[in-house]
């Protein structure tokens, strides 16, 4: 009897062990909701990424002709007058127009260079703008 009593309770916790080792209808949905959120989630912030590609990939473009024309104001070898001079550059099959002014300071041996980047000529709508200073050499 003691014999038939045992091998019952282990027949009884091999049941039980099957059965804990399944999932139920419940937790199956409750994960695959987490899933389908995060899933939803991920798609959501990806697609907002692809739709700023255009701005970031402009911006970029704008920054690197502006830099480029600081580069040229900067190896002049004389020291840049007062005044503003406009002009048009060609980057990955655009035109983009600069606008570079140099402005006084308060110390008569700096100028302040800005350059200034649009995609009109009427500079509607700029892009980008760098500045930087340049010291008179004597």
């Amino acid at each position: 009897m003691l014999l038939y009593k045992r091998q019952s309770l282990i027949k009884m916790r091999q049941l039980m062990s099957i059965r804990q080792r399944g999932m139920t209808l419940l937790e199956v949905i409750v994960a695959l909701a987490v899933f389908s959120i995060a899933a939803v989630s991920i798609t959501k912030s990806l697609g907002e990424q692809m739709a700023n590609m255009p701005i970031l990939e402009e911006r970029t473009m704008a920054q690197w002709v502006a830099h480029n024309q600081m580069v040229e104001a900067r190896l002049e070898p004389k020291f840049p007058d007062i005044g503003r001079k406009d002009g048009q550059e060609q980057l990955a099959g655009k035109d983009w127009y600069w606008r570079k002014e140099v402005v006084k300071t308060t110390d008569d041996n700096f100028r302040m260079i800005r350059i200034t980047i649009s995609d009109d000529d009427r500079f509607g709508r700029v892009i980008a703008e760098v500045s930087s200073y340049v010291l008179k050499s004597d």
